[in-house]
């Protein structure tokens, strides 16, 4: 299963705040995008890249020194310096990568908390939501630093983990902000209908305020990120020593459709 790197940086980023502008119009599309076919471990004796399938499934690097399923791979001097310099590349990458996912998790929640408390009329349903909503953010909070902080990157479960939350809150929210106006609109109380049109004027207001503009200057932070991500698959493509089975290491690899689509999409 290829997983997106770059992605999981930046998917804290952008699914909240783009997902629930239904009324608005934020996105960020990232002009790259990695694969990789490993998790990645990143300890003070050196960095594990672990996969549960394929051949190798193991490879271990730590100041210059590679290990392949357990086993010494033979280096020269250069590919032992190029191997130094991608563990302390991938070492940069971690705090990074962890502190955008942070924020990413409080710009999106705050972003679904406002919606909530501006949209849902009924005080019962919004303080249901409220506190299902706490609940997801402190979850989110305690996934980043249970896995990034620690130096762990797994991808998956993140996206399982998030993707679901967003897409539950949001339809319950549209659920609810449906039923009101369906019952303002057969009750003929144009006052309410009034006051629905205001909330969600309003809403538009905060959101652009205190959500895109943070969501925007988040992207520009994933998006220093590319160059990292590339100079770590350049340093691949230098390595001069060979697997076990004759194949150069590749441990990340760009997704050139998805980085093009990105791209064409960025010159619209």
């Amino acid at each position: 299963m290829r997983r997106h790197m770059l992605s999981f940086a930046t998917m804290l980023a952008f699914a909240a705040a783009g997902g629930v502008h239904a009324t608005g119009s934020h996105s960020h599309h990232l002009s790259c995008s990695f694969n990789s076919d490993y998790d990645v471990q990143v300890e003070a004796s050196g960095i594990a890249f672990t996969r549960s399938s394929g051949t190798p499934s193991k490879i271990f690097m730590h100041e210059g020194v590679l290990q392949v399923d357990g086993r010494n791979v033979s280096v020269s001097a250069a590919d032992a310096a190029r191997l130094r310099d991608y563990e302390e590349q991938v070492r940069e990458l971690v705090p990074a990568v962890t502190a955008i996912a942070r924020d990413g998790v409080e710009i999106g929640y705050s972003a679904l908390t406002t919606m909530v408390a501006t949209l849902s009329e009924n005080g019962d349903e919004r303080t249901r939501l409220l506190g299902e909503l706490r609940e997801q953010h402190n979850e989110a909070m305690q996934h980043i630093e249970g896995t990034l902080a620690h130096g762990i990157w797994k991808a998956g479960d993140a996206d399982d983990l998030f993707d679901h939350h967003l897409q539950k809150t949001v339809a319950d929210l549209v659920s609810n902000v449906t039923a009101d106006v369906v019952k303002d609109a057969l009750s003929g109380d144009s006052t309410r209908l009034a006051a629905l049109q205001a909330r969600t004027d309003a809403l538009d207001a905060t959101l652009d305020k205190a959500v895109n503009a943070p969501a925007d200057k988040l992207g520009q932070r994933a998006e220093a990120l590319c160059p990292h991500f590339s100079q770590l698959e350049q340093l691949q493509q230098q390595f001069q020593f060979r697997l076990p089975n004759g194949e150069r290491l590749q441990l990340i690899s760009q997704d050139m459709d998805r980085s093009d689509k990105a791209s064409q999409y960025a010159q619209r």
